[in-house]
């Protein structure tokens, strides 16, 4: 494995959530380098939403849960990715994450990242005793189970893994990653 300082793109995987599913793509078109990894799922919501693959594929690379094994981890060995994001992350992906399932691209990409020592960071989205959501022509509320927060904890005590539960905590983590990187950028560079 090379420098992780020489590894410049982000894997950014996209699950079925539609909960902050806006505002975490608009966090990921403002950051470079970034590739996206669909799940099934998503790509089945993100027309709900009113995004359209032609128009991501405009601004990014964009890998498709579209073979049995996951494909597309493969990539995670081509030693090009600082960090994998999923992001929003259904209480479904979580669970999956915490307890070492791999069934989906993006499960298959939070393992395989853990395995290579690729910080991982996860935006769980069912983390509020109450949570208010656009569902794709209506407003929601849920209330998540206890089984949501008990595998939200569960996921928090992953190597490489830091869980965040708003968009600002997301852009934060990004921030603070990118602030760490550009530190190791520039010390292996002079």
């Amino acid at each position: 494995m090379t420098d992780p300082a020489a590894r410049r793109r982000l894997a950014w995987a996209v699950t079925g959530s539609g909960h902050y599913l806006e505002e975490s793509l608009d966090v990921a078109a403002r950051l470079p380098d970034v590739d996206l990894y669909l799940s099934a799922a998503a790509e089945e919501v993100l027309p709900m939403y009113g995004r359209r693959l032609d128009e991501l594929k405009g601004r990014f690379r964009i890998f498709r849960d579209k073979t049995a094994s996951a494909v597309p981890v493969g990539t995670l060995y081509e030693d090009v990715y600082h960090t994998v994001v999923i992001a929003p992350a259904t209480s479904n992906t979580v669970a999956k994450c915490a307890f070492g399932i791999s069934d989906t691209l993006p499960t298959n990409m939070f393992a395989q990242a853990g395995k290579l020592g690729i910080p991982s960071i996860v935006f769980a989205c069912d983390t509020e005793p109450v949570v208010v959501t656009r569902a794709p022509h209506e407003w929601v509320t849920l209330r998540p189970r206890r089984v949501e927060f008990d595998n939200v904890e569960r996921l928090r005590a992953i190597d490489h893994c830091l869980v965040v539960t708003s968009p600002a905590e997301l852009a934060a983590a990004l921030d603070e990653r990118f602030a760490a990187l550009a530190r190791a950028w520039n010390t292996s560079s002079s």
